[in-house]
C-alpha cells in the first residue's frame, strides 16, 4: 500500500480522516446540484421581477426614461427564459410530475413566485442533492441511473460538459430572446 506522499504525488485523491473534503476517487469533483443550481434562478428570476417591476415604477410614476424599461425589460426577459430552461432541466432529472414541472413554468409569469415554488419542491423532497441523471459516456454511480428518455439523453450530455452547455443553452436563450424582442410585446403578435 503506498503512502500518503507517494498518492498524493501521482496525482491520486487521499482519504484522510482529519479532513472529511477529500475523497478517495480522483474523478470526484463538486458539481453544482439540482438543488442549488434551481435555486440561484428562481432566485435571479424574483430579483429581475423586482428589477422591471421598479422601473416600471420609474417610468410611469416618476417619469424615468424610456430605456430604463428596455433594460429592466431585457435583463428580466433573458432570465425569464434561463428560468423555465432551466425548470425544464430540473423537471426532467428529478423525474417531476407533469403537473409540477407545468406549475414552475406558469409561476415565472407570477411576480416573485419562482422562490416560493422552489421552496416548496425542495421541501416536498422533488429537488435533490445530486442529479439523478448520469452523464454521458460515464457509468452511473452513487444511486445515478443512465439516461433512458430523449430528453434523459440530451440531460446526460449537458451533465458530461457542463461548461460547453452552458455556453450553448445561453447562446439558444439568447437567440430565442431576439427573436421574441422582434416580434415584440405579446400583445401585438395577433394584429
Amino acid at each position: 500500500m503506498p503512502s500518503q506522499s507517494a498518492s498524493a504525488a501521482s496525482g491520486e485523491r487521499v482519504n484522510n480522516a482529519a479532513n472529511p473534503n477529500t475523497s478517495t476517487s480522483p474523478t470526484d469533483t463538486p458539481r453544482v446540484s439540482p438543488r442549488g443550481f434551481y435555486r440561484v434562478v428562481a432566485t435571479a428570476e424574483m430579483i429581475t421581477w423586482a428589477l422591471l417591476i421598479a422601473a416600471m415604477i420609474g417610468k410611469y410614476a416618476l417619469g424615468a426614461p424610456d430605456w430604463t424599461m428596455r433594460i429592466a425589460g431585457s435583463i428580466h426577459g433573458f432570465v425569464f427564459l434561463s428560468y423555465c430552461v432551466s425548470t425544464v432541466v430540473v423537471w426532467t432529472d428529478q423525474r417531476w410530475p407533469a403537473s409540477k414541472g407545468i406549475l414552475g413554468l406558469l409561476l415565472a409569469a407570477v411576480p416573485f413566485a419562482t422562490v416560493p415554488f422552489e421552496r416548496h419542491v425542495d421541501r416536498k423532497g422533488l429537488l435533490s442533492s445530486q442529479w439523478r441523471v448520469a452523464p454521458a459516456g460515464g457509468a452511473p454511480q452513487n444511486g445515478q441511473e443512465p439516461a433512458r428518455t430523449a430528453a434523459e439523453r440530451l440531460l446526460a450530455v449537458i451533465l458530461r460538459w457542463p461548461i460547453l452547455s452552458a455556453v450553448i443553452l445561453v447562446v439558444f436563450v439568447a437567440l430565442l430572446f431576439t427573436i421574441l424582442l422582434n416580434a415584440g410585446p405579446p400583445t401585438e403578435w395577433f394584429n
